[in-house]
């Protein structure tokens, strides 16, 4: 056991009963406890991520989310929110680069139908990324606070379809929705996944 084991367990135990506690603060002091204690571990980084995060912190929950993803390269929901993070704060030409070695998981993992989905989100393909969120939400069995996340982007989408185009109105005449009206609406509310 590394010398920095039992600092490191014992400040990642304490940050995780802040962070049940709603103890953001005290939870993102321990965060950085368990951090500096073990260095290489990237796991830490992405609870800060997530406390940050919940925080509406999204500057440092970006760096946390980095972090993790750089510490971590094998942790794909690191590089994942690291990506939401910056397609939600209207970089998505960023996030899907930070994305892109999801796309090389296997094809029954949920992220890169996620991705794909959010790549066509960015296109304004709606009908696209609607399904590309509903093949990751079908292979997502893991992850319920993820698909809920995922399903909040499926009724915002839909909503927004029933508003930009009557029922009497042909698809092709009706107006563009701009995405970033879309993701101002959604806002990941929480922890992150």
């Amino acid at each position: 056991m590394p010398p920095d084991a039992s600092a490191y367990d014992h400040a990642l135990v304490k940050a995780m009963e802040f962070s049940n506690a709603g103890d953001v603060p005290r939870a993102i002091e321990y965060f950085l406890e368990a951090s500096q204690a073990r260095p290489s571990v990237g796991l830490p980084q992405f609870l800060l991520g997530a406390e940050y995060a919940a925080a509406g912190d999204m500057a440092n929950a970006e760096a946390a989310f980095a972090n993790a993803a750089r510490l971590a390269p094998d942790f794909p929901m690191a590089r994942y929110q690291l990506g939401l993070v910056q397609f939600t704060a209207g970089r998505a030409a960023i996030a899907l680069l930070t994305w892109q070695p999801l796309l090389d998981l296997p094809e029954s993992d949920p992220l890169p139908h996620f991705v794909q989905g959010f790549d066509a989100l960015a296109r304004d393909a709606f009908d696209a990324a609607l399904h590309h969120y509903r093949q990751g939400l079908v292979r997502n069995t893991s992850n319920a606070p993820l698909s809920r996340d995922i399903e909040k982007m499926i009724a915002a989408i839909e909503a927004l379809q029933q508003r930009a185009v009557p029922d009497d109105t042909a698809e092709s005449q009706a107006p563009r929705v701009d995405t970033h009206v879309l993701l101002a609406n959604y806002q990941q509310q929480g922890r992150s996944h």
